[in-house]
């Protein structure tokens, strides 16, 4: 099977995009996910000057980086944030991208909304001229209230377009719903367009994501669920530490070396 391997700038959280792109390109990359999360890491956003944004672009061309997706996290069910969403799709259509990535309510702020999936699906539906303007494919993350992959192709099933589809993340499913992700995938296989492959270690609740390969996420397993299914949903690494995040650059970038190195050996070609 053949997937787009691409490194999410989360990974520098902390750390300036510069960093994230020196050190996602050294590493062997050639995709990148950018991070514009409001409040968490604003790499690029949408308040930024024109100049610097388009000084990233052309730092991105330079390093050989192609800026597929876009991580955009907002609370999709606050009205008075989905201006802020749409100012996201349209930095997101700026850099070329394919995905922009969110989950339906704030991935690091906080939120405590609980709604049902049919109101979920409503307010996603009222994006969906956005998407198409942007020319934009969202696909929400299974996290918090939404954890498990079962649930979000609820959500994705109800909206019933191919503008709105799951972004699969390996270790939210754990750290969340306590689910296997192995046992969750086949939920939702055929409603998944691309994936966050981040590892899980530690407790069940214990924040505790380490570079690829350094914990219990059966990675080999969720590639062969994927190849049985001919899923060629392209896939992006985040690596998020445990609560003291990082000791300095040079751990993230060993932990970006790290999980190339793993993927590799895992037989996935990174082109």
């Amino acid at each position: 099977m053949s997937h787009i391997v691409a490194v999410n700038s989360n990974c520098y959280h902390g750390f300036s995009i510069e960093e994230a792109i020196d050190g996602i390109q050294a590493a062997g990359f050639h995709y990148i996910e950018l991070t514009a999360t409001k409040g968490w890491t604003e790499h690029v956003f949408p308040t930024m000057s024109f100049s610097f944004l388009w000084s990233i672009k052309d730092r991105l061309q330079q390093a050989g980086l192609t800026p597929f997706s876009m991580s955009g996290h907002t609370n999709l069910m606050d009205t008075e944030r989905i201006p802020d969403f749409i100012s996201n799709m349209r930095l997101a259509n700026f850099y070329g991208c394919t995905y922009i990535v969110s989950s339906i309510g704030e991935a690091h702020l906080k939120d405590n909304a609980v709604t049902s999936n049919e109101e979920v699906a409503e307010h996603i539906r009222a994006l969906l001229p956005h998407l198409e303007n942007y020319n934009l494919i969202l696909v929400l993350e299974n996290h918090g209230e939404h954890s498990t992959g079962k649930v979000i192709k609820s959500i994705v099933d109800l909206v019933d377009s191919p503008r709105v589809k799951i972004n699969y993340d390996t270790a939210n499913v754990l750290y969340f719903a306590g689910v296997n992700p192995i046992d969750d995938i086949p939920t939702c296989i055929d409603s998944i367009a691309y994936l966050h492959i981040k590892d899980k270690a530690g407790g069940h609740h214990e924040w505790n994501f380490p570079a690829l390969g350094k914990g219990y996420v059966d990675f080999p397993r969720i590639l062969a669920l994927l190849d049985q299914a001919g899923n060629e949903s392209p896939m992006s690494i985040e690596i998020e530490f445990t609560q003291n995040g990082p000791h300095d650059l040079a751990e993230v970038n060993r932990a970006v070396r790290d999980s190339y190195t793993y993927l590799r050996n895992l037989g996935l070609t990174i082109s």
